[in-house]
This record gives structure tokens, C-alpha cells and sequence, in this order.
């Protein structure tokens, strides 16, 4: 299978001059290309002089992560493409064990590989750590990240294994899976558009696999700090737009109006905790979502979906009630 492993950038010459070195050392079975989110700075130029052998994709608008990839994807002829956060460190024989499960298996539509955290290596990253999934609310977690909560790696998770999402900071994704389920919602600009990608590919039958002997090493934060107001604006409207868009059914209303409750909890939560900025970035996230709803009514008629996507009901009742912090006890 021919790879494209494409890195988006906006302004980041710092991170290219960082960790474009390993993933141009360690992908020489793969094609790799920087696709440039208009950036400002001098990063194109820099990519350009110093790594000839990585091609530049040039966008004309900074769209954010979703745009971005669709605009850069779209002059790719490779049948897979690997979405690569400029923040990672990748390792050697990185690209293989994933492309082998590929091949092994024509239903594979997507994966991810093990992600640790680049400051503290020897535990898993927030942004998708052993593979991803939701629950029956929309909040995510992963295997070895539930909330802030990061399992140290120990080898519970070489394994290869069937998830709900992989994670947008590596993500391998089929080319003709990836047109065939509509692209990345361009509406979510960023975070968790890679869930909602990961529904459709399902519901399309297809299966997501994390594969424990890929390994890399991922900063998380780099673009977006996760303690940024405007990362809690995305991540609490963006689960809404997930549950809208993908859930069959009159249930989905009854599902995204327990999860509002949930998010004001969480907003006065955050009011306690003196963080008056999140408490507001919750409350514009639901009247953006509001604004948003005609639009993906329109999509939900298209997307929407019975396929059984949670395997656990409310990860905040497990966490935060019966004090389960750890994947494997869930």
C-alpha cells in the first residue's frame, strides 16, 4: 500500500524543526508532505531548504484542522493516508506493524498506534493514548487516559485491538474510506472531528484498531493548550454536534439534552474552581451548538445511525461515583 503521511502546519516552524527530523528518518517506506495552513512565519521556506525530500502542500486559508486536511488531501493519489499532529516524535519501524494490519484485513478502515507523552515518556498522552472510545453521552476516553487521569505504560496495552476512534494526532485512514464517509466536518474546525469521522467510517462497516507495536511520542497542547478556554469551547460543542449528527432515532434528543445537564455541572464546576473562563467558553460552546443545530439536522438525515457505539453508559458515573480511574477495571 502506497503512504502518505502528511503533518499540518500553521505557523509552527519551532515544532517542524523539532520532530520533522525522526518522521523523515523513520517513514522512508512513505511519501511526506507538509500541508501549510497559510501560515505567516517562515516554516514553508525552512521545510523547503533544509528537507528537500518532503513535499509542501500549500492551502490558502488556515481551516483548522478538519479544512486543512480536506484541502491538502485532495491532490493525494496514496491509498493510505497517516494525519500526523507536528508536535510528535515518531520511533523506528513506526509505519509497518500498522499498514500490516491493513493488509491482513479489508474491513480495517482506520488506526492508530500507542501514543506516550513526549514530557513523561513512560505514560500514555491525553489525546488518544491506547485508542479511543465514548460513551452512551459523548464524553471520550481512552485505554490508559479516563479525564486527566494517565496510566503509566506497562505493557497492558501491546496489544492490537478493535476501538471506537483513533486519534486525530495519528491517524491512518483507507483514502477511499475516508471519500466514501464524507471527509472531515469542516463545521467542527477543531477536536473531535476525528470521532465523528470514526462513526461514519463504521457505519459504513468498516473497523478502527489500535496496534500497541506502533509507537510514538506526542508534546499534546502545542497548538491549543489544554488549558485554553477555546479547547473547552470545541470539546463541549463538538461532542454535542457528535451525538446530533450520528444518533438514530428520537433517543439521541433525550441523550443530548442528559448530556447538557452533565455540561452545567461541569460549567459550575469550573466556576468553583475559579476558572470563570471555562465556565463561560461552556456556555458559548451551547449557543454555538444552538446556531448549529438546523445545519445538522440536515446532516443527521444523512449520517445518523443505529450502530452501537458505547460499551460504557456514563464514564462520569464510573470515574467521578464508583472512583474507576483505570480502563482495564471499567
Amino acid at each position: 500500500m502506497s503512504v502518505a503521511v502528511v503533518i499540518l502546519n500553521w505557523n509552527g516552524k519551532d515544532l517542524l524543526e523539532k520532530f520533522l527530523p525522526s518522521v523523515v528518518k523513520f517513514s522512508t517506506n512513505a511519501t511526506v508532505y507538509v500541508a501549510d495552513n497559510a501560515s505567516t512565519d517562515d516554516s514553508v521556506l525552512f521545510v523547503s531548504e533544509k528537507f528537500p525530500s518532503v513535499k509542501i502542500l500549500q492551502n490558502k486559508v488556515n481551516g483548522g484542522y478538519a479544512k486543512g486536511y480536506n484541502d491538502a488531501l485532495k491532490h493525494l493519489s496514496e491509498s493510505i493516508f497517516v494525519l500526523l499532529n507536528s508536535d510528535v516524535e515518531v520511533t523506528k519501524n513506526w509505519l509497518q506493524p500498522i499498514i500490516s494490519e491493513f493488509e491482513k484485513d479489508s474491513s480495517i478502515v482506520a488506526a492508530q498506534p500507542k501514543i506516550l507523552d513526549y514530557k513523561n515518556k513512560e505514560y500514555f498522552e491525553y489525546a488518544g493514548a491506547a485508542g479511543g472510545f465514548i460513551d452512551k453521552y459523548g464524553y471520550p476516553f481512552c485505554r490508559g487516559r479516563i479525564f486527566n487521569t494517565l496510566e503509566k505504560d506497562s505493557g497492558q496495552y501491546n496489544d492490537v485491538s478493535q476501538i471506537f476512534w483513533a486519534s486525530g494526532a495519528c491517524l491512518f485512514v483507507k483514502a477511499d474510506a475516508f471519500w466514501k464517509a464524507g471527509a472531515l466536518d469542516e463545521d467542527y474546525f477543531a477536536h473531535q472531528e476525528e470521532i465523528d469521522l470514526c462513526w461514519r467510517l463504521q457505519a459504513n462497516g468498516g473497523k478502527i484498531l489500535y496496534v500497541g507495536a506502533s509507537e510514538i511520542f506526542h508534546v499534546g497542547g502545542a497548538t491549543l493548550a489544554a488549558l485554553n478556554p477555546r479547547k473547552t469551547f470545541y470539546n463541549f460543542r463538538n461532542s454535542l454536534l457528535n451525538l446530533l449528527k450520528n444518533i438514530a432515532g428520537i433517543n439521541a434528543f433525550v441523550v443530548i439534552f442528559t448530556r447538557m445537564i452533565l455540561d452545567a455541572l461541569a460549567a459550575f464546576q469550573f466556576l468553583f474552581q475559579g476558572k470563570p473562563k471555562h465556565f463561560f467558553a461552556v456556555l458559548k460552546a451551547h449557543f454555538s451548538f444552538y446556531l448549529l443545530v438546523p445545519k445538522f439536522l440536515g446532516k443527521r438525515k444523512i449520517h445518523a445511525t443505529n450502530i452501537a457505539y458505547f460499551t460504557t453508559k456514563s464514564i462520569v458515573f464510573q470515574y467521578f461515583i464508583k472512583n474507576k480511574k483505570i480502563f482495564n477495571k471499567l
